[in-house]
């Protein structure tokens, strides 16, 4: 089992949704989070005046899948977050020790 963690720009959430709901993804978690990568932020005019945008913001959706799943997870995650532009984001793959349904009390790829 795989944890598949990406983040990507907020307007592409709803592409990727329904892009993993088409491969047969249907759970996942979105956390609304700040950060930079090589672009190091921008800047931009506010009322007149210049201002640093250090932390951009950004989604970080997680995904639990079956090892064998993780390929087209993040073909699917892929495809549908790229604008082609900078910033475009992160895919990281981690692996999962254990997991527990805690309504029925299922474990590992049956809790998924």
């Amino acid at each position: 089992m795989k944890i598949v963690m990406a983040i990507i720009k907020p307007f592409k959430l709803e592409e990727v949704r329904d892009a993993l709901t088409g491969i047969g993804v249907h759970g996942l978690t979105v956390t609304e989070v700040k950060g930079y990568g090589r672009q190091k932020g921008h800047t931009e005019i506010y009322r007149g005046a210049e201002y640093a945008v250090s932390f951009l913001p950004k989604l970080k959706i997680e995904v639990a899948v079956a090892t064998e799943q993780v390929a087209k997870v993040i073909d699917a995650i892929s495809t549908s977050a790229k604008t082609g532009q900078i910033g475009d984001g992160k895919i990281f793959v981690y692996a999962i020790d254990q997991a527990v349904r805690i309504r029925t009390g299922e474990t590992d790829v049956d809790a998924l």
